[in-house]
């Protein structure tokens, strides 16, 4: 669930930093003000409003009691609605899509080569998610990627814009289906081997490695994040566009360059 109140997140701060880009500020605003909802959810059953430590190993450090999980149900109805409004100008818009539409295109092909991830390979009709590996509880809620066939910038944007409703639906479904139970096992001591996952964060497939050697300090432990994997994409997105449309088209794959130089 906290998982996909992030993406909500992410996704809401992109669709913002996107419409100012593209000159855009009263949608800019809307979208962001949209986020300080899902932030104010993710703070209060978390305590952090964008990075989380409620999880560890064996489960989770607290509970949410079953009461504020249906009001947090209500309240996404309304943050749906907004979801719509804010959504519909980046979809239909026309001075928008006429940005969008044919610009940074990345063919289907391309995207697989290069090694595409997250929005960026779904954009151009790769139906790439590691949630589809069924990981967590998406295998039990018959999880299916949003994928686009487009491979410009209104693809990618429309990836995002049709996550915010399916990441919505996936809470909801959580909400109603959460078992009573501990919300952790206790776990005693350390890791001694190797770790390899797959998990899926709103730019794409991050893969996390780690080896133990038995005490409570790792002996490796590194990160590839799905910045880093969509550069060469970008790179083949970015040639022989026109000079005017490179920083939409760079914002069209997310980048985190601190999360890249990890």
């Amino acid at each position: 669930m906290w998982g996909e109140y992030s993406r909500l997140h992410s996704h809401l701060l992109w669709l913002g930093l996107f419409a100012d880009s593209l000159g855009f500020e009263s949608l800019f605003y809307q979208a962001w003000k949209i986020r300080e909802s899902i932030l104010d959810e993710m703070e209060a059953t978390t305590g952090g409003r964008v990075i989380q430590g409620v999880c560890k190993v064996g489960g989770v450090r607290r509970d949410v009691a079953n009461s504020f999980l249906s009001d947090m149900d209500d309240r996404l109805d309304e943050i749906e609605d907004e979801m719509k409004d804010l959504t519909n100008v980046f979809l239909n818009d026309y001075t928008l899509t006429k940005r969008l539409v044919g610009k940074g295109v990345l063919s289907k092909e391309d995207a697989y080569y290069l090694g595409a991830a997250g929005p960026t390979a779904r954009g151009s009709g790769l139906d790439l998610d590691a949630r589809s590996t069924g990981y967590l509880a998406y295998g039990d809620i018959g999880f299916k990627p949003v994928v686009e066939k487009g491979g410009d910038g209104y693809a990618r944007c429309a990836v995002r814009c049709k996550e915010l409703f399916q990441s919505v639906e996936i809470i909801r479904r959580v909400i109603t289906d959460m078992p009573e139970g501990d919300v952790f096992t206790p776990v005693k001591g350390n890791p001694d081997g190797e770790y390899f996952s797959r998990s899926e964060q709103p730019r794409g497939e991050v893969i996390h490695y780690l080896k133990g050697n038995g005490t409570k300090h790792l002996a490796q432990f590194r990160v590839r994040t799905p910045t880093l994997t969509n550069i060469p994409p970008l790179v083949s997105i970015l040639a022989g566009c026109e000079l005017a449309d490179v920083p939409q088209i760079v914002l069209t794959i997310d980048p985190c360059i601190g999360c890249m130089e990890r």
